[in-house]
């Protein structure tokens, strides 16, 4: 399969909305107290004469979010207290639950992109024998992986000093993740002011 051109692959993006998921501190996994993991629907076009997965690396490098990766999701829940993270399904569908035990099964598809903030957990339940991820982060932050309960007490600090990345991954400067992650950050700051 060919690589895309840099034009082909900003033809590929399909204008979607940014589905959102907040999910709360559960002792474990500390999820991210104001941004929520947000979900684009499709939102990469995956035509079968080019590598669904370099088509998903070209467009997250173009916006960005670099030191990508080509697998699946690891079958233990894991979060990075230091990093944001992207995941573009590239191949197959996998049943994904987000938040750590007591958060939600999403069942994700080639085309679906998730944006995870530092924080939040997630864990392959299953997954078809083709399914294929790539991940991505933002250029700020350091990676991490976090597994254990001993791991919440530093996280609850490293978290929230994570910032906004400048891109959103998929939609560039304009994207929807950006005004999701500002318009709660802001809607809290408003909130404790009152």
């Amino acid at each position: 399969m060919a690589r895309p051109s840099r034009s082909q692959v900003k033809e590929l993006v399909r204008s979607r909305k940014a589905n959102a998921f907040s999910f709360k501190d559960d002792g474990v996994i500390p999820n991210h107290p104001r941004w929520p993991l947000v979900l684009y629907r499709g939102a990469i076009s995956l035509p079968g004469n080019l590598d669904p997965a370099a088509i998903i690396e070209d467009l997250f490098d173009e916006n960005g979010w670099g030191d990508s990766w080509r697998n699946g999701i690891y079958d233990y829940v894991h979060y990075h207290s230091r990093i944001h993270e992207v995941l573009g399904i590239a191949r197959g569908t996998g049943a994904v639950r987000f938040g750590g035990n007591n958060g939600r099964t999403i069942q994700l598809k080639a085309g679906d992109v998730a944006i995870l903030p530092a924080g939040t957990g997630h864990q392959c339940l299953a997954a078809s024998t083709d399914f294929l991820v790539v991940g991505a982060y933002p250029p700020s932050g350091t990676y991490d992986e976090c597994t254990k309960s001993e791991d919440h007490a530093r996280a609850l600090k490293t978290i929230p000093r994570v910032g906004r990345p400048r891109k959103d991954p998929v939609y560039g400067t304009k994207g929807p993740l950006l005004s999701a992650w500002e318009a709660l950050s802001s809607r809290r700051k408003t909130r404790r002011a009152g």
